[in-house]
């Protein structure tokens, strides 16, 4: 009984779900909440709602790491034998159906919440975003940067719905809301999740190598190359660096030293640790490295909204 629990929430990716929740969390009470507040108003995600939204998208995101896998497990019995949950300790037809129920509850909830407040739109969002994990699982993830792209706009989207929820009344007319502060920082955070999510999918990629490439997958490693490869990841943390650069000159100008030594530090220099470990990269031990690296530059980088509460 307790292996099978653990099982199941080792294959809907637990980490990969806090990520989700931190983040929608974090935006909506540093940046919604405090710019409704000062014109008076109460968001559509008030109360509860923002925590429902939440748990929308972390059942969406658990059912579709659930496809993910039972597509994979041919693949990653070569790539990694030893987190193979599908057929070893969960049978394949008891993942469909844990995958249908938590996308269908992802879906629903999603529902709920348009139908209780004024977040138009978002069932049908959530079904998209279901529809598009599954398409995914079973075509695009084995193309080349299709795949990368469309969970890169998924992981962009868990930053981008929570503004969206809130779009009748960012647009109504005569609101004093600050629609220009709230979607600068919208698509800052969400730009910020694009890159970093189209770097890790890119090094997931490389490190898969193997038992792609004998299940005629064609990523972009396997069409172009590992060093094409390592060009385009270096292309995209020069970009982000570049952009960190930027928003710590900026912060500067306001005297907000604290938020420039946290980006100098736990944002520009494992970003620059990442580059290095990119170009000395030569097996899969060494990608996995980088990508657990992606995932703590990411996860700094949502942190950095809690100094939104002190500046903004």
């Amino acid at each position: 009984m307790l292996q099978g629990i653990s099982a199941f929430i080792k294959l809907i990716r637990w980490p990969n779900l806090v990520f989700i929740f931190i983040t929608q969390i974090l935006f909506e009470f540093t940046v919604i909440i405090p710019a409704f507040r000062e014109a008076g108003l109460s968001p559509n995600l008030s109360g509860s709602y923002i925590y429902l939204l939440a748990l929308s998208s972390i059942l969406i995101a658990a059912g579709g790491n659930i496809i993910n896998d039972y597509f994979d497990v041919n693949i990653d019995l070569i790539n990694k034998p030893h987190k193979v949950i599908i057929s070893k300790y969960i049978h394949r037809h008891w993942a469909i159906l844990w995958h249908i129920l938590l996308s269908l509850a992802g879906v629903l909830l999603g529902l709920f919440i348009e139908f209780k407040t004024h977040a138009y739109l978002l069932g049908l969002t959530n079904l998209l975003c279901v529809v598009l994990l599954f398409v995914y699982s079973i075509v695009l993830k084995r193309k080349p940067l299709s795949g990368n792209i469309v969970i890169a706009l998924l992981t962009a989207w868990t930053v981008l719905v929570v503004t969206f929820c809130e779009s009748n009344l960012l647009f109504a007319s005569g609101t004093r809301l600050p629609l220009s502060k709230i979607t600068r920082l919208t698509f800052l955070y969400g730009g910020f999740a694009f890159i970093l999510t189209l770097v890790r999918e890119m090094i997931k990629d490389m490190e898969d190598i193997g038992g792609d490439s004998r299940y005629n997958c064609r990523t972009f490693p396997i069409v172009f190359g590992v060093n094409a490869a390592r060009i385009y990841v270096a292309v995209w943390l020069v970009v982000l660096l570049a952009l960190l650069a930027i928003m710590t000159i900026y912060v500067l100008q306001f005297g907000w030293w604290l938020s420039a030594i946290y980006c100098v530090g736990l944002l520009i220099v494992p970003t620059v640790q990442l580059f290095k470990k990119l170009l000395k990269s030569a097996e899969g031990k060494d990608f996995h490295e980088m990508s657990s690296l992606v995932k703590w530059i990411m996860l700094t980088g949502i942190l950095t909204m809690l100094f939104l509460i002190l500046h903004v």
